[in-house]
């Protein structure tokens, strides 16, 4: 059974706009699609040298609509969804080339002054990703049929679209009925479908969870991408929302090792991961009540081998789940207690 969520279509090859982005956390879009549509991605698109980089080659728009790039994809999601100045020029070039702009961000291409107009004659597209569907409902906290995973953090940007892309590449490469469903940007440009969950009115945010993971098979998975962190002082209400709606089964929790405070909220101390844990399956059980935590997923990318096999082995210990990093060495042991206890 499939759903019918803001589907978008994307055309590859695809150039990475990156512009003057220097801060990594803002360039998480262009690293997610660059890391599970690699073979998609011909380029990336700096506008200064010191701009992050993605490990692609740097091409100019006329080189990447001379290697047969069709697409131009914002890799940048900065705080607040804007467009700065400096990159709107590149645009203006892309789009007059001859190629489509996709992007996520909270402010929409069709409303730069001029592009829209700049798109219809050149013929190409501009692509906002990050609109919710019309007409989405109210949470209902009806019971659905089918199972549900949902990767929750200690923080934003701790590797919940990573970790549920990874279980779910896991699941099917084991033959489960499996579906990942996007909720973030990236997520939507990976998976060519989904709903911007932070970009939906708050009242609806439940209902749109559970549009996005509808009645399935009893024995499929719906593996649904977690937004925020619910002891963010920014981002919790998305967190809440996007659990009471998702009514998972399973809960797998998201931490980035080394991190101790919340990103750019220097201010707010992260808490210790079991608290996490408790905390999430004390509200999931709202909608959920047998709710359970299955895993725990680490960014382990700032440690060396010994280090990250000494930090896993010691929340283990501690906690009594399995822990892993995606990346690193696979999800293949959260994937082991899903197939035996569920």
């Amino acid at each position: 059974m499939e759903n019918h969520v803001a589907t978008v279509e994307l055309t590859p090859p695809y150039l990475v706009f990156v512009g003057d982005t220097t801060t990594p956390v803002f360039a998480k879009t262009g690293a997610g699609l660059v890391h599970w549509r690699r073979n998609s991605c011909l380029g990336q698109y700096r506008t200064t040298s010191d701009a992050i980089d993605l490990g692609l080659p740097d091409l100019s728009i006329a080189e990447a609509v001379a290697a047969g790039v069709r697409t131009m994809m914002v890799g940048v999601a900065n705080v607040g969804g804007f467009y700065p100045e400096t990159w709107i020029d590149a645009f203006f070039e892309a789009t007059r080339a001859g190629l489509d702009i996709a992007a996520g961000m909270h402010s929409r291409l069709i409303g730069l002054p001029g592009l829209a107009d700049a798109a219809a004659a050149a013929g190409t597209r501009l692509v906002d990703v990050r609109v919710p569907p019309n007409k989405l409902p109210i949470g209902t906290g009806r019971k659905r049929t089918g199972r549900r995973l949902l990767t929750v953090g200690t923080d934003c940007a701790s590797g919940k679209k990573y970790t549920a892309l990874a279980i779910e590449r896991e699941m099917k490469a084991r033959g489960f009925k499996s579906t990942f469903r996007a909720t973030g940007q990236t997520g939507i440009m990976i998976a060519g479908s989904g709903i911007p969950i932070d970009a939906v009115v708050s009242d609806f945010l439940a209902g749109a969870a559970e549009m996005l993971s509808p009645d399935n098979e009893p024995d499929h998975w719906d593996v649904i991408e977690g937004q925020g962190a619910i002891y963010h002082p920014g981002y919790a209400g998305v967190t809440l929302g996007l659990l009471h709606g998702s009514q998972p089964d399973a809960i797998v929790l998201c931490h980035e090792a080394g991190r101790t405070t919340h990103e750019m909220w220097d201010d707010f101390p992260l808490p210790g991961i079991a608290e996490c844990i408790d905390r999430y399956l004390l509200l999931g059980r709202t909608t959920s009540p047998n709710i359970r935590c299955v895993g725990i997923s680490v960014n382990t990318s700032k440690l060396d081998p010994v280090q990250r096999a000494r930090y896993l082995e010691d929340i283990e210990a501690k906690l009594h789940l399995s822990c892993v990093d995606p990346v690193a060495s696979g999800v293949g042991p959260i994937v082991d207690l899903i197939e035996r206890e569920f």
